[in-house]
């Protein structure tokens, strides 16, 4: 049998079968094999070619010809950062940065990120390209780096230089330029959405519409001081079971620890300071700067020889008109220059310095006399005549000069350095004791303090703290009875706590309860009462009998209540809404219903009449307003699905391990 066996597993068809199986593996496995291991990227977005659209998701074809866009682990690090630094400030003291290091947060910002790389792939591949007359216009218009409502290009070096990482001109305007890049296709998308004249004027009958009303009103209902019996009791207990719950309660002690509990910093001598002066040297280098003028003549990107040839030969009239003896420059710019931005600010385009308005620019500044009205300058925004009013040299800020501040900086620096040392031999105290917050509490000289019991979400003082209740609540504080890590409450102030005492939600027996359940039954029973009093009125007034007759007979208030309009918070915002949704009324009938309101009252309410909304009647700025709201509406919505299409035609690889 053995040797049977043997011959078969030998033969041709042996060899086809190990073929045929082999060429799955081929395909699949061994991409499997050679690349998952090697990846170094946080997430990675591939895509078909432009010039095949079509190409199959099959590794040889993926790895041969399509196009690819990763997102590296330092990039999701820098956008995570910034995501922590505007949710710090969002949030305040509130901010819990060990909840916000949750996987689904990093996933979140992740996503983000993919949809820009998927955003960047569909633009080139679309040819969409993004000059820096456009980057320049918009970072110019940027509010953060405004001051007056002009761009200040001190406020742009300083925010980029206090960002974390630091930016240079230069890598912010790639990464601004890159983002722009991104937002035209949506933007292009959205822009395509349009209302038709019929839709609007539906949604302007609707919006419009008015409703002939009659209302009552029944009054919220007295007590009820009805008999309860035990069997009814005992039912509505049984029902209700979980209303009557003692919550989930702990009590805690803790050690804070704040900046006072660490020793004033001594001076930092000279040998330090200039350490720091000689590490942050490039901080206290003032760059020369330019005031600067300008008028610009646009060449047009792509024109013709002739197009080229007018653009310089205008430039050069207008140099020769602002080199005149008595020449108004500013008047000039004012009348001739293409720059929007600069324009009724007579070219004024402030200080500048090397590295904000591009290479090109910069070069051709760098090379004007000051006070003399240059030639025409060819630059990527086309041709300029520019005015160098003022140069500020540049200088190097001295060790004396800067002693103040680096003295400054360094005491945060060392303050800083002394409570994050206390901190870590607290956790050391911690790790031999995780038991006890005694030795903890003796290592730094603070107080052993005490909170509880407390529910969540109540509590005072630490115990108030969402971060400390979030840690308190948790299973392996509560089961282990261990000192919690140092929870950050704001910088330079932290604390630690262990769980002396937790008490797991319960259910409340119902001797305890009783009274609590008698109360709900007969307010049970009192709503139930009112409510088949407003059903017997509205089963009345569909019969056909008038809503004013059935209020008088019941002595209840009655409003009649005529061209009522939508989202009129009368008799309530509720009542408005309900009127609002009950069907057209048929002819000669009316549509009638209730509404409970928070107050325990019942509005009992008759539709009339319904009057459409007059488009016509509308003025051309509202018309043009709502046209405006709706088409963005549309247009959000197809940017939307525009995106989601394309991460449809994509491949998208993450890889959570890097995050």
């Amino acid at each position: 049998m053995l040797q049977a066996l043997r011959d078969k597993t030998s033969g041709w068809i042996a060899v086809v079968i190990v073929a045929i199986l082999a060429i799955p593996f081929a395909f699949f496995g061994m991409e499997q094999y050679l690349f998952q291991n090697s990846a170094s990227y946080a997430a990675k977005v591939e895509a078909p070619p432009s010039w095949w659209r079509s190409a199959p998701d099959v590794w040889p074809v993926r790895k041969a010809v399509w196009v690819s866009r990763e997102v590296s682990p330092e990039e999701f690090r820098n956008e995570f950062e910034f995501a922590r630094q505007r949710a710090r400030a969002a949030q305040g003291e509130a901010f819990d940065a060990r909840a916000f290091e949750q996987m689904d947060n990093k996933l979140a910002v992740l996503d983000q990120l993919v949809d820009r790389a998927v955003l960047g792939l569909a633009a080139e591949s679309a040819g969409v390209a993004v000059g820096d007359d456009q980057v320049r216009e918009v970072l110019q218009a940027m509010p953060e780096f405004q001051v007056e409502g002009r761009f200040d290009p001190q406020r742009y070096q300083m925010l980029l230089q206090s960002r974390v990482p630091v930016q240079t001109p230069r890598q912010h305007q790639d990464d601004l330029r890159a983002r722009l890049q991104m937002l035209v296709l949506p933007s292009r998308v959205a822009a395509t959405a349009f209302v038709s004249e019929g839709q609007l004027a539906r949604t302007m009958e609707l919006l419009g519409q008015q409703r002939d009303v009659s209302v009552a009103m029944l009054p919220a209902p007295a007590a009820d001081t009805g008999a309860v019996s035990a069997a009814e009791i005992q039912a509505w207990y049984d029902a209700h079971r979980a209303e009557y719950r003692a919550p989930e309660q702990v009590s805690i002690e803790y050690v804070e620890i704040t900046a006072d509990a660490v020793p004033a910093a001594q001076p930092a001598d000279e040998a330090t300071l200039r350490a720091r002066y000689e590490q942050e040297k490039a901080r206290f280098v003032e760059p020369a700067q330019r005031l600067v003028s300008h008028i610009l003549v646009r060449a047009p990107e792509g024109g013709d020889a002739g197009a080229r040839d007018a653009a310089k030969a205008r430039a050069d009239a207008i140099a020769a008109k602002v080199r005149a003896p008595g020449a108004d420059f500013a008047a000039i710019a004012r009348e001739e220059s293409d720059d929007e931005g600069s324009k009724a600010a007579g070219g004024d385009l402030g200080w500048i310095e090397g590295g904000i308005m591009g290479e090109s620019f910069d070069q051709a500044v760098a090379s004007v006399e000051p006070g003399v009205p240059s030639e025409p300058v060819l630059t990527d925004f086309g041709w300029h005549v520019l005015l160098v009013r003022e140069v500020r040299e540049g200088r190097e800020v001295g060790f004396e000069e800067a002693r103040a501040e680096l003295a400054a900086a360094q005491a945060v620096t060392d303050g800083e350095r002394a409570f994050n040392d206390l901190i870590g031999r607290l956790v050391d105290q911690v790790y031999r004791n995780p038991s006890s917050l005694a030795p903890a509490a003796r290592e730094a000289g603070l107080p052993v303090q005490k909170a509880g019991p407390f529910v969540r979400g109540g509590g005072e003082g630490i115990a108030a703290n969402e971060q400390v209740q979030r840690a308190a609540f948790s299973e392996a504080l509560v089961q282990d009875g261990t000192v919690s890590d140092p929870i950050e409450l704001a910088p330079n102030h932290s604390v630690l706590i262990r769980v002396t005492a937790h008490e797991p939600e319960r259910e409340r027996p119902l001797a305890d309860v009783r009274d609590e359940v008698v109360a709900a039954i007969r307010a049970d029973r009192a709503a139930k009462a009112v409510l088949a009093e407003a059903d017997a009125a509205v089963a009345e007034v569909a019969g056909g009998k008038p809503l004013a007759e059935v209020a008088a007979a019941k002595g209840w208030m009655h409003m009649p209540m005529p061209g009522t309009p939508r989202g009129m918070p009368m008799p309530s915002a509720e009542a408005n809404e309900a009127i609002f949704a009950a069907p057209v009324p048929a002819e000669g009938k009316v549509s009638a219903g209730r509404v409970l309101q928070a107050d325990g009252s019942v509005v009992v309410y008759a539709v009339e009449k319904v009057i459409p909304g007059d488009a016509a009647a509308a003025s051309a700025e509202e018309r043009a307003m709502l046209k405006t709201q709706l088409e963005r509406m549309a247009g959000d919505e197809d940017a939307m699905a525009m995106m989601r299409a394309l991460r449809q035609r994509m491949r998208v690889t993450t890889v959570e391990a890097r995050l």
